[in-house]
């Protein structure tokens, strides 16, 4: 009997523990994320974006991809995208894989400092495709953490992609001026002579000057290197049409006359404020001196010259650089315009004797 009532304890003291393991028994390990160990985004995803937006410290960039499939920035005056840029920033975000789940506790999250760095690409409905918001940098181990959309989750990423928010720095600097190979003819202007005329029958044929000087020849590499600098000159910045500064510039035009295989006429010109030197302004309070002839001289000042701007225009209407220049006026790099030639003799070098005449051989 005794027998009997320990073995039905140790039964239902088995029972009991039992129940209590179940209730007590740790949840099991959550799922992993599928996503995890795959790209930020998949490409496939990005060719059906028509629109790319960049956040960060409260200034944003708008990239839209137009139906030829080329990208504008509409936040800087609709200009055409910088195409290896932005196709650099996209393989950044391909290229870049989830490593791990961090958490999603919304304490945890919170400290991860997400706040309005963000990237977005949206369809032409102006609906979400794709969202990511950054957080800060892991301190160790490189990565940065970041959040899809507004998911309770944050992921740390193997991405170190600069958001740059400048809308000029996505601009495509190339102005698209002409391509060196369909010029057939250059006007070189200079301030004290006339102009140097040089011309070619054909892209692959040599340049040849209208009137060369006495015993010199035309150098190819100095014309080569100023259809390059004509070609596609790059812009540093813009400004406003109205700007003074574009007016004084334009006063001050040195204007190169390029002409195409097919007939026709593209100018480029370049111009700026020059730099003046001129006396300080005198204290009007100050005592003037008794006897004027031993008055010290006026101190001078310099004042620099003002930014180089460059002005082209194509005969074709439809030519892209005729809208471009309807926009703004573009600035250019100084150096641009003092490496251009200042005098004709620049384009010239002494040319090789010419050979001696056979002597008639004596019979």
């Amino acid at each position: 009997m005794k027998l009997k009532s320990l073995l039905l304890t140790v039964a239902i003291l088995a029972a009991f523990s039992a129940g209590v393991f179940y209730l007590r028994r740790s949840a099991p390990p959550p799922t992993a994320d599928p996503r995890i160990g795959q790209p930020l985004i998949d490409p496939a995803l990005v060719d059906k974006a028509a629109r790319l937006q960049i956040a960060d410290q409260g200034k944003t960039v708008t990239l839209i991809r137009q139906p030829n499939g080329t990208w504008r920035v509409a936040s800087y005056y609709d200009f055409p995208a910088d195409f290896a840029k932005l196709s650099g920033f996209i393989g950044s975000l391909t290229e870049a894989k989830l490593q791990r789940l961090v958490t999603s506790s919304p304490e945890r999250i919170a400290r991860l400092e997400f706040k309005d760095t963000k990237v977005t690409l949206l369809d032409t409905t102006g609906k979400d495709l794709w969202s990511l918001t950054f957080g800060k940098s892991a301190e160790t181990g490189g990565g940065r953490f970041v959040r899809y959309g507004n998911e309770p989750k944050a992921f740390l990423a193997s991405l170190n992609a600069w958001l740059d928010t400048d809308a000029k720095n996505w601009a495509d600097s190339e102005l698209p001026a002409l391509k060196a190979e369909n010029i057939a003819k250059i006007e070189i202007p200079f301030a004290d002579s006339a102009p140097v005329t040089v011309t070619r029958v054909k892209a692959e044929n040599p340049w040849a000057a209208a009137n060369p000087p006495a015993g010199k020849k035309l150098m190819a590499e100095k014309i080569t290197s100023l259809l390059n600098t004509l070609g596609k000159p790059r812009f540093t910045d813009t400004s406003d049409l109205a700007d003074p500064a574009v007016a004084t510039a334009k006063a001050r035009l040195r204007t190169f006359k390029l002409t195409t295989f097919d007939g026709k006429t593209v100018t480029v010109a370049l111009g700026r404020k020059p730099e003046e030197k001129k006396p300080k302004p005198t204290d009007a309070a100050s005592p003037k001196p008794a006897d004027a002839a031993k008055a010290p001289a006026p101190e001078i000042e310099t004042i620099p010259a003002g930014p180089v701007y460059v002005f082209a225009t194509n005969s074709d209407a439809a030519a892209p650089i005729n809208a471009l220049m309807a926009k703004r006026a573009f600035q250019i790099s100084d150096y641009v315009f003092t490496s251009l030639p200042q005098r004709p003799d620049e384009l010239f070098e002494a040319a090789p004797p010419l050979p001696a005449a056979p002597v008639p051989s004596k019979k």
